[in-house]
């Protein structure tokens, strides 16, 4: 038997060991054998949800002024999200649903904007509209529909073409 079918991924179950051995703070031998059977059962359970090859990672440059940029705008966006709630009137708000077209066809690219939008205050991707390649995202307190396609475009989808879309 392959050590591939009984460790679909060595490091995240690597991972799960040590976090559950942390989290239970002892390293007592019916904690490692528990952390160890969690630690091989949940890479099984979850291999179907991974249907897609691995990626390969390219412009570790554009991938990292992307992550920037999204901690910015989170940042930014957990102030302004925490002044509206704390000191807004309610009448004042003007939460909305708006389309935003995507040109990204890469599924982990479509993850990671789905991570970087839902990461964000005040914002999140509801889902991509049937019949259209259209993000259905909803925003907090909507100014300018337009200003948020554009951020949307420019700040991350851009990237995420070059990063998975590339040939």
């Amino acid at each position: 038997m392959s050590l591939q079918r009984w460790l679909p991924s060595p490091l995240l179950s690597l991972a799960l060991l040590v976090m559950w051995l942390l989290l239970n703070e002892s390293v007592a031998p019916a904690q490692i054998v528990l952390g160890g059977l969690l630690a091989i059962a949940a890479p099984l359970l979850t291999k179907p949800l991974r249907p897609l090859a691995p990626v390969a990672f390219r412009k570790p440059l554009v991938l990292a002024r992307l992550l920037t940029m999204a901690l910015i705008e989170i940042i930014r966006s957990c102030f302004n999200v925490s002044r509206i709630i704390l000191f807004a009137k309610p009448k004042g708000l003007n939460s909305q649903f708006i389309r935003v077209p995507l040109d990204l066809q890469h599924p982990h690219g479509l993850a990671l904007l789905s991570c970087l939008i839902n990461s964000t205050p005040g914002t999140v991707w509801v889902e991509i509209l049937p019949g259209s390649h259209d993000l259905a995202l909803h925003v907090f307190d909507l100014h300018d529909d337009q200003w948020w396609v554009d951020t949307i475009k420019t700040r991350y989808e851009k990237p995420l073409i070059e990063i998975f879309d590339h040939v």
